[in-house]
């Protein structure tokens, strides 16, 4: 009965919080709350302050990222860069199996030097050695399978560079909050890239991030209704058929 009344509580407090959105549009989630305005906020690395020298300031030519000529490529903390999304993958498998097999085996021993009608005498009526034992066996087995699957999604979202790691790698991480009527659609994307895969418009590719962590998702009155009940998902659990 514990169990029991520990789920019945947990199902009471999680309707009580859905209860309070009732008839109310989905929050956004702070942007101050999150790491790439942390790593915006904070003090650029003493290489990114783009001091000139006396030299510099007296040439026509300046490679300060302020410059019409300059690098504007993402190259470290609190940089912004545009992470292109366009995933067009479309995959068809097909397999047939089909096995089958068949076995038998005899044995006896009709002759030798007359044991076997020895034995005969005390083995009981209709037995005889001179056929042993006889097996046959068979089996057969037939599968079928396909996998077709098409998935295509064009994304451009801007991400934060939260970090420049020892081996120059940049870490990214960026988010996207659209609010339709009474629907969020969220998008999420972060992993590592290279400088050098930066475009000089500043964007990379998505098949250019290392450990890309890539989510389209969303939350609302459609996504709500679109999800099983708690009572039937726990129901899908703990039910053995």
């Amino acid at each position: 009965m514990r169990p029991l009344i520990l789920i019945l509580l947990a199902g009471s407090l999680i309707a009580c919080q859905r209860l309070e959105n009732v008839g109310k549009v989905p929050g956004m989630t702070p942007v101050e709350d999150g790491d790439e305005f942390f790593a915006m906020n904070s003090a650029a690395m003493p290489d990114r302050l783009n001091r000139q020298t006396p030299a510099q300031e007296a040439s026509l030519w300046s490679g300060n990222r302020g410059s019409l000529l300059g690098d504007r490529r993402a190259m470290g903390r609190g940089d912004i860069l545009t992470v292109v999304i366009e995933i067009n993958d479309k995959a068809e498998i097909s397999n047939t199996t089909d096995r089958s097999r068949s076995g038998s085996d005899k044995m006896g021993i009709p002759n030798l030097g007359g044991i076997p009608q020895r034995i005969d005498r005390h083995m009981p009526d209709g037995a005889s050695m001179a056929n042993a034992y006889e097996t046959n066996s068979s089996s057969s087995y037939q599968g079928d399978g396909s996998v077709a699957r098409k998935e295509k999604l064009t994304l451009r979202v801007a991400a934060t560079v939260l970090d420049r790691l020892q081996s120059g790698v940049l870490r990214i991480q960026g988010s996207q909050e659209v609010r339709v009527n009474y629907e969020v659609r969220e998008l999420l994307v972060s992993g590592f890239v290279r400088p050098e895969d930066i475009s000089r418009q500043n964007e990379i590719t998505y098949d250019k991030i290392a450990g890309a962590r890539i989510s389209y998702g969303g939350r609302g009155q459609i996504t709500d209704v679109q999800q099983p009940r708690y009572g039937q998902q726990v129901a899908d659990v703990l039910l053995p058929f």
